[in-house]
């Protein structure tokens, strides 16, 4: 697991050197840096790399369920949508989230796949609402409320991302825009013109038959979290339930995949 590190008085060169050991974050940190660097990689050797007596270690703080490693929270920008912690100074039109447990940041790439699959399928139309399976911090249903979405639909099977949620929706002034509901796309009747589904590979292909039946006439999906691997896995099972695919983008070994309902 990888670990922090911190680094009183550092080399003018520090930076270049924690880079080369492949720090995961780096940041200024009282009179000196603090680096998040990966387990293969030991303090000695760090001490060693940077030419000094030792370094402070301590744990580091996993987000986005472990997939992204952060010394602390801060703002990104995925398109038009910038996604800032609550604490920090921010435009007042960016997208406002707490620094939880619930998968969801904007940082993990799949996150940002889906965010500028989003708001290409809005630049062609923007539909009265969304479905968001697997909402997590509902981070892209928020998004596209704020991208001028009427109304969205949150599903999770984890009941805390969906108190996480209503919390997000709350700070965003969008409660009464998001309703959250509890389970996957087989609880909810009716179709969407949109919808997103940032989960994994596995349930992606599992949940496929239903999944399809919550898509309204020529409506879109959204698919993400898919290791690029198995992309064509993903897309085959789709096509063969009558979605047409669009286009594929792939980052950092992960993929989004859009597809339109043919029917």
């Amino acid at each position: 697991m990888p670990y922090r590190i911190d680094i009183s008085c550092p080399p003018d060169d520090a930076l270049d050197r924690l880079v080369q050991l492949g720090a995961l974050d780096i940041e200024p940190a009282n009179d000196g840096l603090a680096a998040i660097i990966p387990d293969g990689v030991t303090p000695d050797a760090v001490a060693a790399a940077l030419g000094v007596a030792g370094v402070i270690v301590s744990p580091a703080v996993a987000r986005d369920n472990g997939s992204v490693w952060l010394l602390s929270p801060r703002a990104v920008r995925i398109g038009s949508v910038l996604i800032a912690p609550a604490e920090v100074t921010a435009p007042h039109n960016a997208l406002r989230l707490t620094d939880s447990a619930a998968f969801g940041s904007g940082h993990h790439p799949t996150t940002a796949l889906c965010i500028e699959a989003l708001e290409e399928a809005l630049t062609i139309a923007v539909p009265d609402s969304v479905l968001d399976v697997g909402t997590g911090s509902g981070v892209l249903a928020l998004a596209a409320l704020m991208m001028g979405v009427s109304r969205a639909v949150g599903l999770d099977i984890d009941a805390d991302a969906l108190k996480i949620a209503a919390e997000h929706a709350r700070l965003n002034n969008l409660a009464d825009r998001l309703q959250l509901v509890p389970g996957g796309p087989d609880v909810v009747d009716g179709v969407w013109p949109l919808v997103v589904a940032n989960v994994l590979a596995a349930p992606l292909i599992e949940m496929a038959p239903v999944l399809v039946r919550r898509v309204g006439s020529r409506g879109r999906l959204i698919l993400s979290g898919i290791p690029w691997s198995l992309e064509s896995e993903v897309r085959r099972t789709y096509q063969r339930l009558g979605m047409r695919h669009i286009r594929s983008e792939t980052s950092s070994g992960w993929t989004a995949l859009v597809a339109q309902a043919s029917w």
